[in-house]
């Protein structure tokens, strides 16, 4: 062996004992990923318990809407948990590939000196006694490398042993890595099956949304047809009591009864209810009118200026002009019946001034109407005229 070589040997057992264990790890990315997956496993508590006190809210809740509400917002809070516990998971698997990778790329530090040395010493083995004695110098070197191999011998046997602590590390964190796998993919099925389940609650409460709307609005309709048939109700029993109280009720009126016949009428004088005015009839009861609405009292064409008397007695309740119906009189006979008399040219009454039948009311217009009322409702006062 040359004195290059018996130089080499020593430099690389030098090495050996100089070399630290482990190079010093960069603190950056393993930080970052190990800070990533405390934040998400943070968020994901965060969420459930989010999730239970909205499970408990919707519990609570007697509005159905609300407690729909409550629900899906639990759903919504579940499945936030399981994308946190996923992302967490995630990087737990990638902060375990990086330990692995560094300690792979350790291990390879650790064993490349060893590995030449071992190479080395492999050299020497195969190398025969004899030929040392026959180059000057070898057996000398041969000597300081035996006497330095010992004096290096315990930190060899220090480096085996980190060696084989390196050779657990990293079977464990193969097995770490291994488990965080079958983390991530339980993680992933819990999240779609969370997923699934929103979905379907969602379902549940759009086809009981519809169910209710449907529902409301068959009893709506069937509340209009309810309401239709009671104002039909109404109106019948409003017609048929006017129908029976009309002969009562008028014989309360001032003046003289309906008469049964003519001889009743030329005993008793004249009739319950007569004309305001004299004249041609130009729109009759019930008739259109040229604007298109239904009369709800005759229309007389008369001399402007002749006089208009009221129909019945009773009280005045109304005396002014109103736009498009000239001067308009109202009268009150009591008992729900008045009557309407527009078209007057003047006014010779006042509100609340009693007044007798044939009392002069003012002077007609060229068109005078007069409607008698019962309640509101208009009604055909030519059964009641002689």
């Amino acid at each position: 062996m040359g004195p290059a070589r018996s130089l080499g040997i020593a430099t690389t057992l030098v090495a050996i004992a100089v070399t630290g264990v482990l190079a010093q790890p960069r603190p950056d990315p393993i930080q970052q990923t190990a800070r990533t997956a405390t934040e998400a496993t943070q968020a994901a508590k965060a969420a459930e318990a989010r999730a239970a006190e909205l499970d408990r809210a919707a519990a609570a809740e007697r509005d159905g809407e609300a407690r729909a509400r409550a629900e899906q917002a639990a759903a919504d809070q579940r499945i936030k948990a399981a994308e946190a516990e996923q992302a967490g998971a995630e990087a737990r698997v990638a902060l375990l590939d990086r330990l692995l990778a560094r300690q792979r790329t350790a291990f390879a530090e650790r064993q490349r000196p060893a590995l030449e040395l071992v190479a080395a010493l492999q050299a020497m083995a195969r190398r025969p006694a004899v030929l040392a004695l026959a180059q000057p110098g070898s057996a000398q070197d041969l000597v300081r490398v035996r006497a330095t191999l010992a004096s290096l011998l315990p930190a060899i046997q220090a480096r085996s042993a980190g060696v084989r602590a390196d050779l657990a590390r990293s079977r464990a964190l193969r097995i770490a890595t291994a488990g965080a796998a079958a983390d991530l993919q339980k993680r992933r099925a819990d999240l779609e099956s969370r997923r699934l389940a929103a979905l379907q609650l969602e379902s549940q409460h759009r086809l009981r949304a519809m169910t209710l709307g449907r529902d409301a609005l068959v009893e709506s309709d069937r509340a209009l047809a309810l309401g239709e048939q009671a104002r039909d109700l109404a109106a019948a029993e409003d017609r048929t009591e006017s129908a029976a109280q009309l002969r009562s009720d008028l014989l309360v009126l001032n003046g003289p009864l309906p008469r049964p016949g003519a001889a009743a009428v030329a005993a008793r004088g004249a009739p319950p209810y007569r004309l305001p005015v004299a004249g041609r009839l130009a729109i009759g009861f019930g008739e259109l009118s040229p604007a298109g609405v239904r009369a709800r009292g005759p229309t007389f064409e008369v001399t402007p200026g002749t006089t208009v008397v009221a129909p019945a007695a009773g009280t005045i309740a109304y005396a002014a002009p109103v736009a498009g119906y000239g001067q308009v009189v109202i009268v009150d006979h009591g008992k729900g019946w008045t009557s309407l008399v527009s078209g007057l040219a003047t006014v010779a009454v006042r509100p609340g001034t009693p007044i007798g039948q044939g009392a002069k009311l003012g002077t007609a217009g060229p068109r005078v109407t007069v409607e008698l009322r019962r309640r509101g409702q208009p009604l055909d006062l030519t059964q009641l005229l002689d």
